[in-house]
């Protein structure tokens, strides 16, 4: 040992082993079963051991109380945790943190839930549309629901409580388990059939999502949206949710908010009747003495006691308005009379003849412009075509020669010779004269 080598703390080692640890690895799910558990309230974490066959691995879920204990999770039970490795550097121990964490299977649930609930919404079955009305006070409640749980408990009794005597119906099934959905689908069924009950309560207590699943299978949900009777969806705690929920003509959060709402308070009910019943009366009071009034008025009025008085000022009014129909009859065929024989005067003059005689005058007149324009125009172009013949006369070759002129060209290629240098000697030439042509031969 040198000198020079480092002395390591504990602290600095464990830190280390965390940072390499923590890097190392991504957040990844891990699956196993709850060896030990511990939940501290104070704090709101939870402590606790996965194990598998051959292993097991410390587990910490920091704020995690309320999501074990809603998921029902204990010792023996199987979970899935989501997080990443840590070293807890006071003991130097690595242990696994949890973001998340759900019951062995949730992901599979999870997705067959959206998966249904996706096929359901697309054919119509939670449209708001098809929702009914939940009847105020309902003559005959139908529950479906198992007869041992606590949720039947506790709906007679508030139903008890606030409504004595209103009749319940209770259609025993199991709430949870294979069987559970098919038995429950045949309560609604059998409440629809019967047609004792104004409206169907489906509930149960709350649970994970796998003791709920019966509420989730698709038997069930097509006949909770089938049923005539109005359906109330009461299952689970506020937080539990099932597609029955969505299905149901109505959602409470819990049995006893149910039963609260089926069962309405007879006391209250026997308040309101007296308070309406009170309203009636004065109303109907009001309205006698206001009738009493209004006849005593129409008995002293002057029309009941001079009836034929009242006949006769509607025969003189039939007999001014006959008046005045005629006046306008007779005013209206004197107008339409005007009208006619201005209409005629103006058609005398929209004739066929008439026109015809217009049209001939105007084609003679331009019949006499055209012959004007014509004789104009060849006159003019007479004198433009002697004019033309002069000047042509005037440019004419044969007419420079008859005054002496000669014209010279090469006999070989007909060249105009215009200077002695274009006709070398030797070549022969040809002179036009006025009347008549020369051919010639350069000797000099």
């Amino acid at each position: 040992m040198s000198g020079d080598d480092k002395i390591w703390q504990v602290a600095e080692v464990n830190a280390i082993v965390r940072e390499l640890l923590e890097n190392s690895l991504m957040p990844f799910w891990m699956r196993g079963e709850i060896g030990t558990l511990s939940v501290q309230r104070a704090s709101g974490h939870v402590y606790m051991t996965l194990k598998d066959r051959r292993s097991q691995l410390r587990v910490v879920f920091f704020s995690g109380a309320r999501a074990v204990e809603e998921l029902g999770l204990r010792i023996g039970s199987e979970g899935e945790v989501f997080g990443r490795l840590t070293v807890y550097e006071v003991r130097g121990e690595y242990q696994f943190s949890v973001k998340s964490i759900r019951p062995v299977g949730f992901g599979e649930l999870q997705r067959r839930f959206e998966e249904l609930k996706q096929k359901l919404n697309a054919e119509g079955l939670f449209d708001q549309e098809r929702k009914k009305n939940i009847p105020l006070l309902p003559g005959c409640i139908g529950v479906v629901t198992s007869p041992d749980g606590a949720a039947i408990r506790d709906f007679l009794q508030i139903t008890a409580r606030r409504f004595p005597g209103l009749p319940v119906r209770i259609y025993p099934s199991p709430v949870q388990g294979a069987a559970a959905a098919a038995q429950l689908a045949r309560g609604i069924e059998f409440f629809n059939r019967t047609g004792e009950v104004e409206v169907i309560v489906l509930t149960r207590g709350g649970g994970s999502m796998e003791d709920l699943w019966a509420f989730n299978e698709e038997v069930l949900v097509r006949a909770v949206a089938a049923s005539r009777i109005p359906v109330i969806s009461a299952v689970g705690h506020e937080i539990d949710f099932t597609l029955c929920d969505f299905a149901a003509d109505l959602r409470v959060p819990t049995p006893s908010a149910a039963a609260e709402l089926t069962a309405a308070h007879r006391d209250e009910l026997s308040e309101r009747l007296i308070r309406l019943k009170k309203d009636m009366v004065s109303s109907l009071d009001a309205l006698r003495n206001e009738l009493r009034h209004r006849l005593g008025e129409a008995a002293g009025s002057f029309v009941f006691r001079e009836p034929v008085y009242m006949i006769r000022q509607k025969q003189q009014l039939i007999d001014e308005i006959d008046g005045e129909m005629k006046h306008a009859l007779q005013r209206s065929l004197a107008n339409a009379s005007n009208r006619a024989g201005l209409l005629a005067e103006r058609l005398k003059g929209l004739s066929p003849q008439s026109a015809l005689r217009e049209k001939r005058l105007v084609l003679e007149h331009l019949g006499e412009q055209f012959v004007q324009l014509a004789n104009s125009r060849c006159g003019e172009l007479a004198n433009r075509l002697e004019q033309s013949v002069r000047s042509l006369n005037n440019l004419d070759p044969g007419q420079v020669l008859k005054r002496g002129y000669a014209m010279v060209s090469r006999t070989a290629d007909g060249k105009l010779i215009t200077a002695a240098a274009d006709a070398p000697v030797g070549d022969e030439l040809n002179i036009r004269l006025a009347d008549g042509a020369i051919t010639v031969r350069r000797e000099h």
